[in-house]
């Protein structure tokens, strides 16, 4: 698949003098290297790069860049039955904790030295077009371009500490994933990606249980 204009301005955002892009590092392409320090963004799932990250995290500090859009809209490009641009918005709204549906392909990582995260929350731009090649939940309309319109805000994680301040403090020493999907208003399925995640860094561990749900406790 053809880079994204939202790639390719993050990538640029990145770069600084003397740094370089699109260079070859032990195998791999990345995206941008910044004197000993490799950038990689990543705007869709971590699956596709997974591979990559742990090979070269053993021996390269690596900063992973990664998108939420809080606002999303839709603009569907004139196909061959219609001469309009139609523009929609999205009734999706990312927040930051949606890092976890993601973060949960290598949570191991964030305990190493050489890997952080940065999150950018995003306004973006979905580019569509009805051409009968898309996926068949879209009904054959394919996705040809994301646009940033904004970035709206900036986080940056180390270390399997920092991020379990995204659990509220006034939560109880031991909860469940509910209690915490309630706190946060949130999925319970998006809560237990978080404190599967948690336990895997080493920053959560299960106390047990209450009735029949796990107990977790930092």
């Amino acid at each position: 698949m053809k880079e994204t204009s939202l790639h390719a301005v993050l990538k640029d955002l990145y770069t600084h003098e003397g740094d370089h892009q699109e260079a070859l590092v032990d195998g791999y392409i990345v995206d941008v290297v910044s004197h000993d320090l490799l950038i990689e963004i990543q705007t869709r799932n971590f699956s596709a790069i997974k591979k990559k990250i742990t090979s070269l995290v053993n021996h390269h500090k690596i900063q992973l860049v990664h998108t939420i859009p809080r606002e999303k809209w839709i603009v569907y490009l004139p196909s061959g039955e219609s001469d309009s641009i139609l523009r929609r918005k999205s009734p999706s709204h990312g927040r930051i904790e949606d890092i976890f549906r993601e973060l949960i392909r290598f949570p191991e990582l964030m305990i190493l030295p050489n890997f952080s995260i940065e999150i950018l929350i995003t306004r973006e731009e979905e580019i569509r077009i009805d051409d009968g090649k898309g996926s068949w939940r879209r009904k054959g309309i394919s996705i040809i371009d994301r646009r940033l319109i904004e970035i709206e805000d900036r986080f940056h994680f180390a270390t399997p500490e920092e991020l379990l301040k995204l659990i509220p403090d006034s939560l109880p020493q031991a909860f469940t994933n509910q209690d915490l999907a309630k706190k946060l208003r949130i999925s319970r399925n998006l809560a237990t990606r978080m404190t599967y995640c948690f336990v895997k860094m080493g920053v959560l561990s299960i106390q047990g249980k209450q009735g029949r749900y796990l107990l977790y406790a930092r």
